[in-house]
């Protein structure tokens, strides 16, 4: 198969890491776009790119593309990714791929009729790390999977213009952190949550500043998550089974985990990958994806992660303005 041709649009620190990591993978970028015109120029001078849209939408219709990153704002990536898939681009997107369910399932149903593969950039799909400790879940040497808690806390100065308490840039904790969390509960849980609760402290914008959240699925496994982004936390999370409990920290793209195994007491360190290939991983298994193994993307889980975050925010009764 010949070489998958990239391009990325936005230009910002997402942008620069795909360029990064796609040399890593001994490649580079073929074509860039922004809504400023100047700071894609910029980028590819930067990365040696050799193809800058004077007009970004033209990356949409470039038959030299394969393959789009979007790496815009959330509220952007269902308009960019129906117009990729329209003419046959595949499409990876940063987290959270979409706003809400229903904009995602259109996504899928377009992606299946025009035979192209979409994927979320989510690192914790990709990381070796988790690979490996499902092989280790599956052994059965912990047993089953009965709880997992999770935090993830950054502390964000009150600057009501930047994205992250946007409402109009579809802000809030939920999208920008909580996807996170909750896709590795879905990693390591064996069905989608089918019941939730939880709480919500919004932010003087009307976002989520601060979230806790109970999840439940018909297994049994029970999970809780706790969320801000005006309180730092660790970046932990924890799987306990049966016999005995995985640790993990910086978990977005970990590369060591710590098993603690309770009858013994004895500890083991399990470390794989490195925490600055993830977005190297990442590209790797979207190029996997295309070439026809599509699951390695985990679009379902993806699925059921959108599904869990628009039924939170149902409950909140927060909707950005593309929703009302």
């Amino acid at each position: 198969m010949r070489e998958i041709r990239w391009a990325v649009l936005g230009t910002g620190v997402i942008a620069n890491e795909m360029a990064a990591a796609l040399k890593k993978n001994g490649r580079n970028i073929s074509a860039v776009g922004n809504r400023t015109q100047e700071k894609a120029v910029a980028f590819a001078e930067k990365y040696g790119i050799e193809k800058v849209y004077d007009d970004f939408h033209e990356m949409f219709i470039d038959p030299d593309i394969d393959v789009i990153y979007i790496t815009t704002p959330h509220n952007t990536h269902i308009e960019f990714m129906k117009q990729a898939i329209r003419n046959g681009k595949h499409v990876l997107v940063e987290k959270s791929i979409t706003l809400n369910s229903s904009e995602l399932e259109e996504a899928i149903a377009l992606a299946k009729e025009h035979g192209v593969v979409i994927g979320e950039a989510m690192t914790i799909y990709h990381m070796p790390l988790y690979k490996k400790l499902r092989e280790i879940l599956n052994s059965g040497k912990l047993g089953k999977v009965n709880l997992i808690t999770m935090n993830f806390g950054s502390f964000k100065d009150y600057d009501m213009s930047n994205r992250f308490f946007n409402r109009k840039l579809a802000g809030g904790a939920m999208l920008d952190i909580g996807v996170y969390a909750l896709s590795f509960i879905r990693y390591f849980m064996s069905s989608k949550p089918d019941q939730i609760l939880s709480q919500m402290k919004p932010a003087p914008t009307g976002v989520d500043e601060q979230a806790g959240l109970l999840l439940t699925n018909s297994d049994g496994q029970m999970a809780s998550v706790m969320l801000s982004l005006h309180s730092k936390q660790p970046k932990r999370g924890m799987v306990s089974c049966e016999k005995g409990y995985i640790e993990i920290m910086e978990y977005p793209r970990a590369w060591e985990a710590v098993i603690t195994y309770t009858e013994s007491g004895e500890k083991e360190v399990v470390k794989v990958g490195e925490h600055a290939d993830a977005l190297a991983y990442e590209l790797a298994d979207m190029e996997q994806a295309i070439g026809g193994d599509a699951d390695c993307m985990y679009l379902s889980y993806t699925k059921d992660v959108m599904d869990l975050m628009t039924e939170f925010r149902k409950e909140w009764g927060l909707k950005y303005p593309e929703e009302e």
